[in-house]
């Protein structure tokens, strides 16, 4: 993994359920001010699913409109929008 996608990965593991937004993500780990318009974040989500294989890359939820969520249990769709 990449720099970028280990912060990433870290991050969203250590808030299971929880929906992280894209500006907070864009901000913590790219240091992108809120309104920023980018793919990066899709892209680098995008790369990391891939790279974490069928099974492991499901963990990894688009919340829509919101951000994204990292589920211990993939298929269940219970994830808290802050």
């Amino acid at each position: 993994l990449t720099r970028k996608e280990s912060q990433l990965l870290s991050l969203l593991q250590q808030n299971p359920g929880k929906c992280l937004s894209r500006a907070y993500l864009l901000e913590t780990i790219w240091g992108y001010t809120n309104g920023t318009k980018t793919r990066t974040l899709d892209v680098h989500i995008q790369r990391l699913r891939r790279k974490l294989g069928p099974d492991k890359g499901r963990h990894i939820v688009t919340v829509l409109r919101a951000g994204y969520a990292w589920q211990e249990t993939p298929g269940i769709s219970r994830v808290e929008v802050q």
